[in-house]
């Protein structure tokens, strides 16, 4: 969870950053050839809120718990692996965004990858290193996989196809086990978006028009496939708890619904396809099927 409270903090100050200049369109264009002062900004950038966001997630989350010597921790049962797959979309996206910068200051294809899309990985693992200083968790091998899986899967897009084809997104709703263990999984909205993974839902949106050129699907079309879970009041089955808390069935969910592709809108304006290119992080709430487990298949004429 504190790799989704990094992210949200970089890149709405980032975007922030490009709104206050969004008069001026050539500054959102991206180069055709390397800008050195373009780079040199992107790269300040980069560090200052890199610095700020892990200061800011020492304070904010580790300053309440108590310290340790650096230790590792096996948590791949945790959670039916809900947190490996938010590391998979965090480190995906970071890398993104990263890269997306990169190539707006006009560096070289190659740069994007080893620098830019690397960055995701990069900030996380930093973020894993506090983890294993804090008594609460530890260094996760599970975490750093996930990480990796999420830049492996923007750079192997890039190699094979130049474009991204398939991107992880997310969608929420609040649930009732919230209100079970709020001081776990969130009070407010706010929190229960970061910490309560009964209503987070990971998806894979894949392009229709990029696998099948040659119809008539328009553009902007994607299929989704999601993955979620429900009944998770405790970590895994055997977390031991002094709290009275009430007993859920823990189940997995599958999802498969439409989406769109906001970077595959038409638009001459840079400014939209700047804000087009950050929100396409979100599904779009869609009829959707589901699949739960034993509990059968589910349709839901609009989903989040």
């Amino acid at each position: 969870m504190r790799a989704y409270l990094a992210i949200v903090v970089l890149f709405f100050l980032f975007i922030d950053g490009l709104c206050a200049q969004s008069k001026f369109a050539s500054f959102l264009t991206p180069a055709d050839s390397l800008v050195n002062s373009r780079r040199n900004l992107v790269v300040v950038s980069e560090v200052v809120l890199t610095s700020a966001a892990l200061v800011g997630l020492h304070e904010l989350w580790y300053a309440d718990y108590e310290k340790s010597s650096f230790h590792f921790t096996n948590d791949n049962a945790d959670w039916l692996q809900m947190d490996k797959v938010g590391h998979v979309f965090s480190s995906y996206h970071l890398g993104r965004f990263s890269s997306e910068m990169l190539a707006w200051s006009g560096v070289s294809k190659k740069n994007q990858l080893l620098y830019g899309a690397g960055y995701g990985f990069v900030f996380l693992t930093a973020v894993e290193i506090l983890d294993g200083h804090s008594a609460e968790w530890g260094f996760s091998w599970g975490d750093v996989g996930a990480n990796a899986a999420g830049t492996a899967l923007y750079v192997s897009q890039e190699l094979l196809w130049h474009e991204q084809r398939i991107v992880p997104k997310f969608s929420f709703h609040t649930t009732q086990f919230a209100s079970q263990r709020p001081e776990v999984l969130g009070s407010s909205f706010s929190e229960q978006l970061l910490k309560d993974y009964n209503g987070q839902t990971y998806w894979l949106s894949a392009n229709l028009h990029s696998f099948l050129p040659a119809t008539k699907v328009p553009r902007w079309l994607n299929v989704a496939f999601g993955y979620g879970a429900e009944g998770m009041i405790l970590a895994n089955l055997d977390s031991s708890s002094d709290l009275l808390l009430p007993n859920y069935e823990r189940y997995r969910q599958f999802y498969l619904s439409l989406d769109v592709d906001l970077t595959k809108i038409d638009t001459r304006s840079t400014f939209l396809r700047t804000l087009f290119s950050v929100f396409n992080t979100i599904k779009i709430p869609a009829p959707t099927f589901e699949i739960r487990g034993s509990r059968g298949v589910k349709f839901h004429w609009i989903y989040f």
